[in-house]
């Protein structure tokens, strides 16, 4: 399964989803979104890893497309929206899967990009990793994830001063709080994924089917709502001044100027 931003491949019960779009630091587009989605759906792996091709892990939406024409989202995403009531598609998908996930992040992940390492069930980074939220620097909330997910692995302060600032922080930090759970050399990053997802994968895959469900059971919000609200707030915030100073301001490569309107 290929394509030109995104690839799937699966050997010995462990899928590969590899981000293809290196020129752009793997941002998004509305077919990356798309793609991710598809691919988790549709696995057969008993373990799946996600990690990227170039520099950067994933640099989050692509600012020109998603947020920075103003164009409405594609037909197609709006329809996969609502099938998964009314959350990012992609995101229902990874956090409802019953397949274990490990983000293997080769470089910067920042925002949806830090959304998606936060939906893995186990984060390896290499030593040139980076991590940040930065979507409170367009004048957004960030997506579900980074509510329901960050500060259970954080906690709540640290948490806090990650969604509050958009602070950018390196792996050897990333690894000190506790967001990652092992820094590797770029080399290694790979064959230490993949060694754990084989690990997974030779285990009886409806036990661990069973525990995944137990630790979303136990530990976990309801997606759903916590989505939906995620959703409608992106949405409303990306109307304000606020939200479209800060994307010209990117685009210009300038400092921006937020007036809480």
């Amino acid at each position: 399964m290929t394509s030109e931003v995104m690839t799937y491949e699966e050997q010995d019960h462990v899928g590969v989803i590899t981000l293809r779009r290196p020129e752009a630091m793997n941002a998004l587009t509305y077919e990356s979104y798309q793609l991710l989605e598809d691919y988790v759906r549709n696995t057969k792996a008993r373990a799946l890893i996600i990690t990227a091709e170039g520099k950067a892990f994933c640099s989050g939406d692509d600012v020109k497309q998603i947020l920075g024409a103003g164009a409405p989202s594609p037909e197609e995403f709006r329809e996969r929206s609502k099938r998964a009531g009314g959350m990012t598609p992609a995101a229902e998908a990874l956090l409802t899967t019953s397949v274990p996930i490990i983000a293997a992040v080769n470089g910067a992940a920042v925002g949806w990009g830090m959304e998606l390492a936060l939906m893995a069930d186990i984060r390896v980074a290499s030593e040139k990793a980076k991590f940040g939220e930065l979507f409170v620097l367009r004048g957004l909330c960030c997506d579900a994830p980074g509510l329901g997910r960050l500060a259970q692995l954080v906690g709540r302060e640290r948490a806090a001063e990650l969604l509050f600032t958009g602070e950018v922080i390196d792996a050897a930090m990333a690894k000190e709080i506790g967001l990652v759970s092992r820094v590797v050399e770029p080399d290694a990053l790979m064959p230490t994924a993949r060694s754990i997802a084989e690990k997974i994968a030779a285990n009886p895959p409806l036990a661990v089917q069973a525990l995944k469900e137990g630790l979303r059971r136990t530990l976990e919000p309801d997606w759903h709502d916590t989505g939906r609200w995620a959703s409608e707030q992106i949405q409303r915030l990306r109307q304000t001044e606020d939200s479209k100073e800060g994307v010209a301001a990117f685009l210009e490569k300038r400092q921006p100027v937020y007036r809480g309107c």
